[in-house]
């Protein structure tokens, strides 16, 4: 059985995170956030990627998976339960169950990690992400 890795960049630089992916022996970044771009240097999707794929770990940005904007503003005013709401419903779009399935199908054949932003996992959609993975594949989480 696979398990399912989370990760947040929120207070690491991108060769820490390299470093916990590789350690943790992912071999694919799923990229969660709805905008894969960051101010933050090394997590652009474009830098990213190939940071990634230099350290031997495939990338893919599924963006239906990502926090629609009125999630994000009130996660960043630590409305955690609103947020949450909002991506519970944005989770009944047909393109996120789209994603969504890809996402399970890639967990189902080798260790993923599903990334966003926040240190948290808790605070994190991605939390909702992996607990829905682990439904279909009973699968064990694990917080890098």
């Amino acid at each position: 059985m696979n398990r399912l890795a989370t990760i947040g960049y929120e207070r690491e630089t991108q060769d820490a995170v390299i470093r916990r992916l590789t350690a943790a022996g992912v071999e694919v970044v799923v990229d969660v956030r709805a905008v894969a771009a960051s101010r933050r240097a090394g997590f652009s999707k474009t830098l990213l990627a190939a940071s990634l794929n230099e350290a031997g770990i495939g990338y893919v940005h599924l963006r239906q998976l990502g926090t629609p904007k009125p999630g994000r503003d009130a996660a960043r005013k630590g409305r955690t339960a609103e947020m949450h709401a909002i991506f519970e419903d944005h989770m009944a779009e047909p393109a996120a169950q789209l994603e969504l399935a890809k996402a399970v199908e890639m967990a189902r054949d080798r260790p993923i990690a599903l990334l966003c932003y926040e240190a948290d996992h808790a605070g994190c959609h991605r939390a909702i992400l992996a607990e829905r993975i682990r439904g279909v594949l009973s699968c064990e989480v694990v917080n890098l």
